[in-house]
């Protein structure tokens, strides 16, 4: 580092993390309207300062190196604390209102967004809020609604998209199962339980092969389009299911399988509307989505 930590330029920092966030520079510049030249200027003179190097060219893309990663953790709080800081600045929080509408999967909107609704209710008491449990991907440029929490980032240039986060997942299963089934040992044990299917069983075989777990459908006896029922059958011990650690970890009734297992990994976008620069409601709700969904 050549730079003591408290003359760090602000400007060389929000770069980084909008540059870490889009993933490419093209789409930071656009986010933070301004030339591709600056943005890049920016996030070199940080890396600079920091003497390390933040990002590798993959093909088009960016990729974090080690040393970003560990600077995202502590910067995006940074983030965070600057948009409420200007929101507070101008008296906004107190004086939004109207009607949000969010749409997240059923379990995402039953286990996660009541913790974002408390949160709203000390910061903006006059405001609205709509959650959409749906675990389709409901079409924002038709106005369905005006944040989405997916796991599949939107192609559409409209729209603004934010990775927030890789969650973490395993397998689950209710005591009551394994007392009947046994626990399997191995993953190559799989094949000899019963799952319980989150929507389409065939999906479901499908995500599991790059994990070297070979399912057929007869595997599946039971299951839901629903991911709230689908997700009671596992906790009254009709199955194994795997499901992210953030409602799996807090759910008393099942047991994690494989404690040495590397977890499965899968992206959480936030996507909203164009208007989340001139909408201070949207605002307000995106970034604090964005701060509760980056937590660990």
């Amino acid at each position: 580092m050549t730079r003591s930590p408290d003359s760090f330029d602000w400007n060389h920092i929000r770069a980084f993390l909008a540059t870490a966030e889009e993933g490419s520079l093209s789409a930071a510049a656009r986010r933070l309207r301004l030339t591709q030249p600056t943005l890049s200027r920016q996030v070199a003179a940080l890396e600079q300062d920091l003497g390390l190097m933040l990002f590798e060219r993959i093909g088009k893309s960016l990729q974090l190196t080690q040393a970003g990663v560990e600077l995202l953790e502590h910067t995006r709080p940074m983030g965070f604390a600057a948009d409420r800081i200007a929101l507070a600045a101008i008296g906004q929080s107190q004086s939004i209102t109207g009607t949000v509408r969010i749409t997240a999967s059923d379990l995402y909107s039953a286990h996660v967004m009541p913790q974002v609704l408390r949160r709203l209710s000390e910061m903006a008491p006059e405001l609205t809020v709509e959650i959409i449990a749906a675990n389709d991907i409901r079409d924002l440029m038709r106005r369905e609604a005006d944040i989405a929490i997916r796991h599949v980032r939107p192609q559409q240039p409209e729209l603004i998209t934010r990775l927030l986060r890789e969650d973490t997942a395993h397998f689950y299963a209710a005591p009551r199962y394994l007392d009947h089934a046994g626990e399997p040992a191995h993953l190559n044990d799989l094949g000899n339980h019963d799952f319980v299917s989150f929507g389409s069983a065939r999906d479901m075989i499908d995500h599991l092969v790059p994990l070297g777990i070979t399912l057929t459908e007869r595997n599946f006896r039971y299951g839901s389009q629903s991911g709230l029922v689908a997700w009671e059958l596992v906790k009254q011990g009709f199955g194994i299911a795997p499901m992210a650690d953030r409602v799996g970890g807090k759910t008393p009734e099942v047991t994690r399988l494989f404690p040495e297992m590397a977890p499965i990994r899968f992206p959480v976008w936030l996507t909203t509307h164009r208007e989340l620069h001139s909408s201070r409601k949207i605002r307000l709700v995106f970034d604090l989505l964005a701060e509760v969904f980056s937590a660990k």
